[in-house]
């Protein structure tokens, strides 16, 4: 599904009522984006949308969102880092920073993790490959390019980094993401996060080719109590089939699972339309309107914080 969709039906955009799209790339950023924040926000407020979560590989977001809140009071806009090497890694100060800023969302190492760093080759033929991958060849071409960003020990357990970080993200109420792991490093990840006191953890696109998680891994994770990411960018750009999506949400539970966008590249559809498309394509498929609400309202409003506010 790489042609531009259709636009969104008006059941589906009903039924994503109050939602927030809680994985999005959008302007400004240190490459080429659709829209910037503060005219999402205001598409957002037109499509009776709740809020979004601003995600960068490279730079934290906090003040962006709360500049954006202050622009365009009716929609929460909010902030988040990712611990990649632009911002130290696992630096514990970096999150608390981040956190004294009222950051809702703290994503594990992406572009920098070993495991992105392992699969660059794994897409599929055909699917388009992520923006933020020409930045990294351009860094590692100058010699800049951070080392990767180790989560785990010799022994497959979650270092003393992780686990000061994690004490942060726990104080301060943030959603965990697992960013781009693999496998093994989620699920020691998501048990470290839930002993420490992490109060949402977030199985970040397990379809992406560089997570592709077994269904067995993550009904695991789902039991122990993550959510499990469902990203309109995975199959749209043929990086997983729409067929193995909707299936997988299946045998996990909707009630597992969240449902984002990942939008914002300019040759993807509106990031306002990313999760009214995704609920069209379910109604499709034969899911209720309640399995839908779920997965596009309840849980992404657990992602955001509302249910701690």
């Amino acid at each position: 599904m790489t042609d531009a969709p259709s636009p969104p039906s008006d059941r589906a955009r009903a039924l994503v009522e109050g939602a927030y799209d809680t994985h999005i790339h959008v302007a400004p950023d240190v490459m080429k984006r659709r829209i910037d924040d503060v005219d999402l926000a205001r598409r957002f407020a037109d499509v009776g949308l709740a809020g979004f979560v601003l995600k960068s590989h490279y730079v934290p977001t906090a003040e962006r969102a709360e500049v954006v809140r202050k622009v365009v009071p009716g929609v929460r806009a909010l902030g988040a880092i990712t611990l990649n090497g632009s911002v130290g890694g696992l630096n514990p100060s970096a999150v608390e920073i981040a956190g004294r800023q009222d950051a809702r969302v703290v994503w594990m190492p992406t572009v920098d993790s070993r495991n992105q760093r392992d699969s660059r080759a794994q897409d599929p033929p055909g699917a388009k490959p992520p923006m933020w991958a020409a930045l990294q060849d351009d860094l590692r071409a100058a010699g800049i390019e951070p080392p990767a960003v180790e989560v785990v020990d010799a022994a497959g357990a979650v270092t003393g980094a992780v686990r000061d970080v994690l004490t942060v993200v726990a104080k301060h109420g943030m959603t965990l993401a697992t960013g781009h792991l693999n496998a093994q490093e989620i699920v020691a990840m998501a048990e470290a996060a839930f002993e420490a006191g992490v109060r949402c953890v977030v199985v970040t696109h397990p379809e992406f080719t560089s997570q592709r998680l077994p269904v067995d891994v993550q009904q695991r994770l789902a039991d122990r109590g993550a959510l499990l990411e469902r990203c309109f960018t995975t199959p749209h750009t043929g990086k997983v089939s729409w067929r193995q999506l909707l299936d997988t949400i299946r045998a996990i539970g909707p009630e597992h699972s969240v449902l984002s966008s990942d939008l914002g590249q300019p040759f993807n559809p509106p990031v306002e339309d990313g999760l009214a498309l995704m609920a069209d394509t379910l109604l499709e498929d034969g899911f209720g309107e309640d399995e839908i609400r779920a997965m596009a309202v309840a849980n992404t409003r657990r992602v955001a914080g509302e249910d701690s506010r």
